[in-house]
């Protein structure tokens, strides 16, 4: 015998299948919002949604939130790190060279 749905089961289950038919293929919402006053354009808001999910973004070409640094606040540390290694490295590389020019020149 079948077991009966518990009530709003069903809903449930065809909301996730909503959902995740969306985040598969994609939802575009688009719109404009338009503020006039006695026929003169005061405001115009140009509204572009996008809802999918981030491997459907990255696959046509949409990551722009990897090099948000609002997003991705530890890219920040990553880049300052790397700016003071690349500093200690011209330090190192000025030193060597002295190091060399003073070498090369007792050797004469």
């Amino acid at each position: 015998m079948p077991t009966p749905l518990i009530e709003g089961h069903g809903r449930s289950t065809g909301l996730v299948e909503v959902l995740d038919r969306v985040l598969d293929k994609g939802l575009v919402v688009a719109g404009d919002i338009k503020v006039s006053l006695a026929e003169v354009e005061l405001l115009t808001i140009r509204i572009r949604l996008l809802i999918c999910s981030i491997d459907k973004a990255e696959q046509i070409g949409l990551d722009w939130w990897k090099y948000d640094h609002h997003l991705s606040p530890g890219r920040q540390a990553v880049s300052a790190e790397n700016e003071e290694l690349r500093k200690q490295v011209r330090v190192l590389e000025r030193r060597l060279a002295t190091l060399m020019r003073r070498r090369t020149a007792t050797m004469r």
